[in-house]
C-alpha cells in the first residue's frame, strides 16, 4: 500500500476507534439503566418477572423504525437482542429449556429470542421442555409448533391442552438445510443421516442429487451431524449451528425443496405478555356435536371484527371422533374486540382455553 492510502486508512481507523469507545460507554450506560429498572422494581416489591416480552418487542420495532441503514433491519435487531440479553443477565440470567440437543433449530430459536446470555437447558423431548418449566427449573421453554411445509407439531398442540403454562412469545426461524460431510464430492457419500422431518423437507433434492443413497432418520439433526463427523462416507442434513458445533464442512448449502421453509416456535412461561401494540392470542376450543356448532364458534370472531390467522383441528382425547380446535387470532386478549369475541365464545364453546396473548414475532 502506498503512503497516501495508509494515511487515509489511518484517519478512518481512528474514527472507528473513537466510535467504538463511544459505543462501549453507551452500552455500559444502558446496562446501568437496566440495573436501575431492577432496583425500582425491588423498591416497589416486584421481584418476580424481570423479562417483559411486550417491552422487548416494542424496543425492537422502534429500533427498526429508526434504522436508516446501511445495516439491514435483521442485523440491528440481532445486535439489540444481544444487548438486551446481556443487560437482563445482570439482574438474573434467564433459564430457557428447549428441545435439544445443542446444535438444533430449537437452539437457534431460543438464542434468537433470548440472546446468548440466557442459560440454555437442552431437553430430550418436547414433554421434558414442558415439565422443566412447569417444575420451575427453567423460567421459559421454547417448543416448535408448526412448519410451513410439514404442518403442525402434534405433540406440542396436545401438551398445550393440559398445561398450566402460558404462551408469552413466538419465534419464527427460516430453515436452511445443508448437506454436510467430510467428503469432498457427492459421489463419495454412502449414507445420509437426518431427522425424519428434514429428510422430508429435502426429499426432491435427495432424489435428484443422491439417488439410491440410503437415508437414515435419527432423533435430531445435531445427532445426524455428530454421526456424520465420525464416519467416512457419511453425510448429514442439518442447520448451520450443527455444522459449527461438530466442525463439519457444508458441501452443499440450502438444499431444502421449499425456498421459504420456516418453522414457528412458541415461548412458554408461567405468564403471558402485556399489550405491545401488535399481538396475537392463541386459544383452544371445542364444539358440541350438532349441526351448525362450528359456525356458532366462528361467528363471534367475525361479529367482533377479529381476524383469525390459524385454525388447526386435533382429535380430542376424551371421546372417539371428537375434535378440539387450535386457533390464533390477531390482537391481545385485553383489546376490546378480542375480549368481546372471547366472552361470546365462552358462552358457546363446549370447552374454551386461552393459551396466552403475546407479541407477534419481530424478524
Amino acid at each position: 500500500m502506498n503512503e497516501g492510502m495508509l494515511q487515509e486508512l489511518g484517519v478512518v481507523r481512528a474514527q472507528i476507534d473513537a466510535i467504538d469507545a463511544q459505543i462501549l460507554a453507551l452500552l455500559n450506560e444502558r446496562a446501568r439503566c437496566a440495573q436501575h429498572v431492577g432496583e425500582i422494581k425491588a423498591k416497589y416489591g416486584e421481584f418476580g418477572q424481570v423479562y417483559r416480552p411486550e417491552r422487548e418487542a416494542q424496543v425492537l420495532r422502534r429500533i427498526q423504525d429508526l434504522n436508516a441503514g446501511p445495516l439491514p433491519d435483521e442485523s440491528v435487531t440481532f445486535f439489540f437482542r444481544e444487548v438486551m440479553s446481556a443487560c437482563l443477565s445482570l439482574e438474573n440470567p434467564l433459564g430457557v429449556a428447549f428441545l435439544g440437543p445443542l446444535g438444533t433449530f430449537s437452539e437457534s430459536a431460543a438464542v434468537k429470542h433470548f440472546g446468548h446470555a440466557a442459560r440454555l437447558a437442552p431437553q430430550g423431548s418436547i414433554d421434558d421442555v414442558f415439565r422443566e418449566v412447569e417444575a420451575g427449573h427453567a423460567q421459559y421453554g421454547v417448543v416448535p409448533v408448526e412448519n410451513s411445509t410439514e404442518g403442525a407439531v402434534g405433540r406440542t398442540l396436545d401438551l398445550l391442552f393440559g398445561t398450566s403454562l402460558k404462551i408469552c412469545g413466538e419465534v419464527v426461524v427460516r430453515i436452511h438445510q445443508h448437506l454436510m460431510t467430510r467428503e469432498t464430492s457427492l459421489g463419495s457419500i454412502r449414507k445420509v443421516y437426518s431427522h425424519a422431518q428434514s429428510l422430508a423437507q429435502c426429499h426432491e433434492w435427495l432424489n435428484r442429487s443422491l439417488p439410491g443413497v440410503p437415508r437414515i432418520p435419527v432423533g435430531s439433526n445435531a445427532e445426524a451431524a455428530r454421526l456424520a463427523s465420525l464416519e467416512p462416507g457419511a453425510a448429514a442434513i442439518a442447520g448451520e449451528a450443527a455444522s459449527e458445533r461438530y466442525d463439519l464442512p457444508r458441501l452443499v448449502e440450502s438444499i431444502e425443496d421449499e425456498p421459504n421453509n420456516t418453522t414457528r416456535f412458541f415461548v412458554l412461561g408461567r405468564h403471558d405478555a402485556g399489550r405491545s401494540g401488535a399481538d396475537k392470542t392463541s386459544l383452544i376450543m371445542s364444539a358440541s356435536n350438532r349441526p351448525g356448532a362450528m359456525h356458532e364458534l366462528l361467528a363471534p370472531l367475525a361479529d367482533a371484527g377479529v381476524s383469525m390467522s390459524r385454525l388447526e383441528s386435533r382429535p380430542a382425547r376424551s371421546a372417539l371422533w371428537e375434535y378440539v380446535f387450535y386457533v390464533d387470532v390477531e390482537g391481545h386478549r385485553d383489546d376490546p374486540a378480542v375480549k368481546a369475541a372471547l366472552d361470546a365464545l365462552a358462552d358457546r364453546a363446549a370447552c374454551l382455553k386461552v393459551l396466552g396473548s403475546y407479541p407477534q414475532a419481530v424478524y
